[in-house]
């Protein structure tokens, strides 16, 4: 299917979007990495030239992350890797590692827990405060020490203080969880609408596009609410700062409210260019 534009739900984002829930993997409008879907072998990366290339230096660094905070027993050292994207707990994202000081960070973390910080930087607003563990599941090295990665979207955190910025970033994290919900908030009802909206979007981007119309299959595959509403803020292509503000909720219930809005601004976009081509029919494209 065709990915329509999705309309994020604030209209502070001014990223193009949009959505992409036909792939098990979030799909990445980077113009430095391209992920692959569903690789069958790690050697077929081979043929993707645009890879991320990452330059970032100390100054680039917020402020507020350079406290010199007193340790706690829930404090960890992660090093991280700052990326022009958003990683979601359960997504999958790979990677290729040539720049100097990540390939030692690889082999670092390859003889050590496998872990590591994604990041999402832009040169507007920087280096966020919250993030998404990468666990390397599969890599491969090459005679020229690149790295071939695929890593997974593990536990949130949120960035409390810079260990250290040679040869690259580490930083000293607090893990992030949702808080529970209250007992009126119906998160499966809330769930299942935002399954429906998106549904709805699938179908009507098919129409539009001249796709023959089928039933679209279950998107939630008996997943919770919490790792439901990561999946959904997966899909959402092109508005990475919108996807960062939803990683940054720490409430399931806001996060598949903030989902359901932008989807039904979206649908609402899609209705409206659907009317217009019933009036206007010649044109090939509308989303």
């Amino acid at each position: 299917m065709a990915s329509p534009q999705l309309i994020p739900s604030h209209s502070s984002f001014n990223h193009r979007a949009s959505i992409n829930p036909n792939s098990s993997n979030p799909s990445l409008s980077s113009p430095n990495l391209k992920p692959i879907s569903k690789p069958s072998s790690l050697l077929q990366w081979r043929k993707f030239q645009r890879f991320t290339s990452l330059r970032c230096s100390a100054s680039s660094f917020p402020e507020k992350h350079r406290m010199n905070s007193a340790k706690s027993d829930d404090v960890a050292e992660l090093p991280l890797f700052p990326l022009p994207l958003v990683l979601f707990p359960g997504a999958v994202l790979p990677l290729q590692i040539f720049e100097f000081r990540y390939r030692i960070m690889m082999h670092t973390l390859l003889h050590t827990d496998l872990r590591f910080g994604v990041i999402y930087s832009d040169a507007e607003t920087g280096i966020s405060g919250v993030g998404c563990v990468g666990e390397i599941v599969r890599h491969e090295r090459l005679a020229d020490d690149r790295f071939f990665l695929i890593c997974k979207g593990q536990e949130r955190f949120r960035i409390t203080d810079l260990v250290r910025t040679k040869p690259y970033l580490v930083a000293e994290v607090d893990w992030l969880e949702d808080r529970p919900s209250v007992d009126d908030e119906d998160l499966e009802g809330l769930a299942n609408e935002v399954e429906s909206c998106m549904k709805d979007v699938i179908r009507l981007s098919n129409r539009l596009n001249g796709k023959l119309e089928k039933e679209v299959k279950d998107l939630r595959k008996n997943h919770f609410p919490t790792p439901f509403s990561f999946f959904v803020g997966s899909t959402f292509e092109g508005a990475p700062r919108e996807q960062q503000a939803l990683l940054e909720l720490e409430c399931t219930a806001a996060r598949l409210k903030r989902e359901k809005e932008t989807l039904r601004n979206t649908l609402n976009y899609l209705s409206a260019a659907s009317a217009l081509k019933d009036v206007f029919p010649s044109s090939r494209r509308w989303v």
